[in-house]
């Protein structure tokens, strides 16, 4: 294998690619990149054997091949590279050294059979769509902070991911909770999505495929079988096994009859939150909404750091409301919203409570309330 490729794109690949790999693995060949150099182009897999990323950029290749090199490593080789150089891999003589050159630096680096190298993407995957990336990213990027970190629910530790009717039209929707907060967000069903089996998507693949969609306007193709899911743009793909598992049936815990309505400007409250939150014990992180006609007054008493108030103004008219939130609960919330107006739908202090952001519709949240 030869090739000669440009900095840039051999470091945005590394980059992509070595966020799978794990840096300390009893198995040696898991800490390497697998380099496939072809007509024009070379491909990067990395692979922790619950998830897989390959990315293909264009390259000057000379003589076709694959090695496998540790991938750490030459992400760090290349990053402390200068910008704009163009750097030569060689994997000549008989796959167990790759050298890299750049301008007057040289590498000598230990490689492995490419033939060693795992592989998970293999396989069917029957069920097919197409999605946009950016319409892909708000449903992860707006569910994905009330994917729970408890390990012994592991069936919530990622997103489900399934179609169902809403309204009478189909969608895809996704899901996710902890217990305390729930996301649920949802968008016209793409063609060919219906009839999907419903799937949990692991926190650590949601993370890496909100990082490769950034700033991406292509369209995602989504295949997926009841075991695994695969999301393929032009240059990466990366697939994942998913949660063997059973999703709650969330649609338990959404309340139907709340109807105490309070609209408030979602900037106001997000901020009045944050600074009587200052006082709070990280711990309990309480704040108690006491809920008048017209007005919202927030308060925070902590024994040992003193106590906070302050009141804001709010669209309300229903009977006064004492009732508590967990800070932090409230401000991620309040940071997926895009409208400048919040509407909490409220029953009593001990019933959950549903927030919508007044600007869209297919965007639901439900909080457990603390007591206060």
């Amino acid at each position: 294998m030869r090739l000669l490729i440009e900095r840039s794109e051999l470091f945005r690949a590394l980059s992509h690619v070595a966020s799978v790999v794990e840096r300390r693995t009893t198995i040696p060949i898991l800490s390497n990149v697998l380099v496939r150099a072809d007509d024009g182009h070379v491909s990067f897999k990395g692979t922790d054997l619950e998830r897989e990323v390959i990315e293909t950029v264009p390259a000057d290749v000379t003589q076709s091949g694959a090695v496998t090199i540790q991938a750490h490593l030459l992400h760090d080789i290349v990053r402390k590279l200068a910008d704009g150089s163009q750097i030569t891999l060689d994997g000549a003589g008989g796959g167990e050294r790759l050298t890299l050159t750049c301008g007057h630096a040289k590498f000598q680096l230990p490689a492995l059979a490419a033939d060693e190298f795992p592989d998970i993407g293999a396989g069917e995957m029957p069920h097919e769509f197409e999605i946009p990336a950016h319409e892909l990213r708000r449903l992860i990027e707006k569910a994905r902070f009330a994917i729970s970190t408890e390990e012994t629910r592991y069936y919530l530790n990622g997103i489900y991911l399934h179609t169902t009717v809403s309204a009478g039209k189909p969608v895809l929707r996704a899901v996710a909770t902890d217990g305390h907060r729930l996301a649920q967000i949802e968008q016209l069903a793409p063609n060919g999505a219906e009839g999907m089996p419903g799937v949990i998507v692991p926190r650590k693949t949601v993370n890496e495929v909100h990082k490769l969609l950034e700033g991406s306007d292509e369209d995602v193709r989504v295949s997926l079988s009841a075991q695994r899911i695969q999301f393929k743009t032009e240059k990466v793909t990366m697939t994942s096994k998913l949660i063997d598992g059973t999703f709650p049936d969330y649609q338990r815990v959404i309340p139907q009859g709340n109807n105490k309505i309070m609209n408030v400007g979602n900037a106001e409250f997000a901020n009045a939150v944050d600074r009587v939150a200052t006082v709070s014990t990280e711990r309990g992180r309480a704040v108690k909404l006491a809920i008048e006609r017209d007005k919202l007054i927030l308060s925070v008493t902590n024994p040992d750091g003193g106590s906070a108030t302050e009141e804001i103004p709010v669209d309300y008219d229903a009977d006064r409301l004492e009732i508590g939130f967990n800070a932090r609960y409230l401000l991620d919330i309040a940071g997926q919203l895009e409208s400048p107006t919040v509407r909490f739908f409220l029953s009593d202090a001990g019933s959950p409570t549903t927030v919508r952001d007044e600007g869209d519709e297919n965007a639901l949240y439900v909080l457990m309330p603390m007591r206060v």
